[in-house]
């Protein structure tokens, strides 16, 4: 993927997060990659689509899945990553439309990768396993600001750093957790990482996105940055399943 795909802001209607809530069947975001194309019935073609088909059914079942399908030059390149909440017939769900979805909206690229609620998908002539992608990123944000910016950006930090430091050195490279703030109020964070990188490399990617909280989610209620190697969420309200 190039470096110099990167997104910085990326604001949804309230109505639009609403609905994805409700359906999480839109996609959040896509790039298609300027790595190359290929034409109708070339040989890459043939194997995307396998590796597309292969993703389905080897992610579900852990959330996580990686290959690549035929040969140079025509060899793809490909990872799907379901939430670690996520049932496995939803991150099959997930991943089937990720797969369709991408193809129809980047038709010739020979890279690409959408985000969903549930589930990324990813695809590239050149092998990226094992390595941080710096370059398809974007951030989301709640429209609402909090009355104590200062404090509540301390606090947000400080848990997402701690979901940080557990997830590189878990399994499943998730993490979700809470703090307290305010009376009754309590603050929602997830960590995750795709499980091709290595613990230390996981780290390196969440501590480099945590450090973009000022410019993506100063003083918001919740907010993402979410990358193809990493990524969090935080919100004032629960947003996983239990």
């Amino acid at each position: 993927m190039s470096s110099s795909r990167f997104v910085s802001f990326v604001c949804l209607l309230s109505l639009a997060l609403l609905l994805q809530a409700a359906y999480g069947a839109d996609p959040l975001f896509h790039f298609c990659s300027d790595s190359g194309n290929f034409s109708a019935n070339d040989p890459y073609e043939a194997n995307l689509k396998d590796l597309t088909a292969y993703l389905s059914v080897q992610a579900p079942p852990s959330g996580f899945g990686l290959s690549s399908i035929g040969r140079n030059p025509s060899q793809a390149y490909g990872l799907a990553l379901c939430r670690g909440d996520v049932s496995s017939q939803d991150c099959k769900t997930c991943v089937v439309e990720a797969g369709s979805e991408i193809r129809k909206r980047c038709p010739y690229n020979k890279g690409g990768i959408i985000w969903y609620d549930n589930c990324m998908f990813k695809y590239s002539n050149s092998e990226f396993f094992g390595r941080i992608d710096n370059g398809n990123r974007f951030y989301m944000w709640n429209l609402n600001t909090v009355s104590e910016p200062e404090a509540f950006n301390q606090k947000t930090k400080e848990l997402l750093t701690e979901l940080a430091n557990e997830a590189y050195s878990n399994p499943k490279m998730y993490v979700v957790g809470e703090a307290e703030l305010k009376g009754s109020e309590k603050l929602y964070g997830l960590t995750q990482c795709t499980r091709d990188l290595s613990g230390s490399e996981c780290k390196k990617c969440l501590d480099g996105i945590i450090g973009e909280l000022p410019s993506c989610c100063d003083g918001k209620e919740g907010g993402r940055v979410v990358g193809g190697s990493c990524n969090f969420r935080y919100e004032i309200y629960p947003f996983v399943n239990a």
